[in-house]
This record gives C-alpha cells, structure tokens and sequence, in this order.
C-alpha cells in the first residue's frame, strides 16, 4: 500500500510479503521499523559521500534501487539510534507500466 500527500511518499510492506521478507525480519520491541528514505536531489554521490565522512558517518556502496519514481541512486547509513536511513536520488530510469 501507498500513501501519498504532495510529493511524499510511504509504502507500508507487510513483514510476510515477498517483499517484506526481503528486508529481513520483522519488526519488534528493538527494531520498529525498516528504514525511512529521504530525497536528495540534485544527487552528488562524490558531495554527499565527502560530507558524510566529515561527519564521521559511514555508508554503504550507492546501489541503483527502485523509489515512489522508478530506479535511481540509492545510500544506506545508519543514524545514531541505529536505524536505517535510505539517501534516495532522482529516477534514472522508469518502471514500464
């Protein structure tokens, strides 16, 4: 299921869906959610790497991954509380309808 308002986005992915199972186990009392995604647009990979690594964050390898807009860069890091933050660029390409 997808919620919209304006240009923000939620999908809500049941834990037993195929989908669901692939971003491993469910939630509970230590994990209360998968991760959360932010837009960054215009997205600098080189920019937005250099600034986390001043900040002393580290991050995963960017990886083309699907959005609300079809694929595009995509930035795993995790925040202080331990949970997932996904750093999402534009579409680089649409899903065919």
């Amino acid at each position: 299921m997808q919620l919209r308002a304006g240009d923000i986005l939620i999908d809500i992915v049941g834990a037993e869906s195929k989908l669901g199972r692939a971003g491993g186990p469910p939630p509970d009392e230590a994990r209360n959610l998968d991760h959360f995604c932010v837009r960054v647009d215009p997205f600098d990979d080189t920019a937005i790497r250099e600034h986390l690594h001043a900040c002393g964050v580290s991050a995963q390898d960017t990886t083309e991954r699907y959005g609300a807009d079809g694929f595009g860069p995509s930035i795993y890091v995790t925040d202080p509380e331990g949970n997932t933050i996904e750093l999402k660029g534009p579409p680089v390409r649409k899903l065919k309808d």
